[in-house]
């Protein structure tokens, strides 16, 4: 795992979501080429740990998880 720092779109989309518990969000996050990650941890609304692989990945959208 890598951690990732979110582009700034994401991070002041994020700041005006909940919290799903002290400093972090649960998120559902889709790569360019319809890759979808859930419940993926997202800390203080800007950094995210991603498999290695994914690390370059273009993230496209970004949804605060239900659960």
């Amino acid at each position: 795992m890598v951690t990732v720092k979110l582009s700034p779109k994401w991070t002041e989309y994020l700041v005006k979501q909940p919290e799903s518990g002290m400093g972090y969000q649960k998120v559902d996050l889709r790569l360019k080429g319809d890759k979808i990650l859930r419940n993926v941890l997202v800390f203080n609304c800007e950094e995210v740990q991603l498999p290695e692989e994914l690390a370059g990945a273009e993230i496209v959208d970004v949804k605060v998880s239900a659960n």
